[in-house]
């Protein structure tokens, strides 16, 4: 796991805690009952990341909708404001529906007692979906390896598999032409039914072959809409 204070330097951003004196974890454990509609969006290393803000303004219209998200390690690399493409992840905090930001650090926030809250135990339980926006090569092998080894594969690891897990795979075309990820993405999609794979599309990039980009963000929020069930 990453250095918060590294993160913070990079970002300016400082995971929020919900509530005056709540540690993450039971901040979500408060709010599972809350009558909304739960939206786990989960991005990791991809420059397909800065498209979470699109993403996530879109569901401005949804009143009835909280969003919490994930970011791993290498996410935030990508969420800086490097340039004028890449947002901030304060400035995802700020957007409608957002309700949480969770980092690697935000599982060992404080130290562990026994009956405490564990924060990758409660997002499954609160979320009523997860979408991982983009999910890389590396993530990859790690879901179909099961390894659970930062918040967002140990969420993965737990996940009550009668819900959906979407993904969208964002990487280069040699990366995804592989046949270690021909095979991993055929175990999510044909082996492991919990999982709805959004297969990516091909564009000029990388000096290469050209990447196999994320799917188009829109087409991705209305797949996520549809199986919320919050068309309006």
């Amino acid at each position: 796991m990453g250095s918060l204070a590294g993160v913070e330097m990079t970002t300016g951003y400082k995971p929020r805690l919900e509530g005056t004196h709540q540690v993450p974890a039971a901040a979500v454990a408060a709010s599972i009952d809350d009558g909304k509609k739960h939206l786990l969006l989960a991005a990791s290393g991809s420059v397909a990341a800065t498209k979470l803000p699109l993403i996530i303004s879109a569901f401005r219209g949804h009143q009835n909708l909280s969003i919490r998200l994930i970011l791993t390690e290498k996410a935030v690399r990508f969420l800086a404001g490097q340039s004028p493409e890449q947002p901030t992840v304060s400035s995802l905090a700020s957007l409608s529906n957002v309700d949480g930001i969770y980092l690697d650090e935000d599982e060992w926030s404080h130290p562990w007692k026994r009956d405490s809250n564990i924060l990758h135990i409660e997002l499954r339980r609160w979320a009523h979906l997860l979408a991982i926006v983009p999910m890389s090569a590396n993530l990859l092998a790690d879901i179909a390896g099961g390894f659970c080894h930062d918040l967002l594969t140990c969420v993965i690891r737990a996940w009550d598999t009668s819900r959906t897990i979407i993904v969208a795979p964002a990487m280069n075309q040699l990366m995804w032409e592989q046949p270690v990820a021909v095979k991993q993405i055929s175990v999510l999609t044909e082996e492991w039914k919990w999982f709805d794979v959004l297969s990516p599309q091909i564009t000029e990039a990388c000096d290469d072959l050209g990447e196999e980009a994320m799917r188009d963000w829109t087409g991705i929020v209305t797949v996520i809409e549809k199986r919320l069930m919050i068309l309006e």
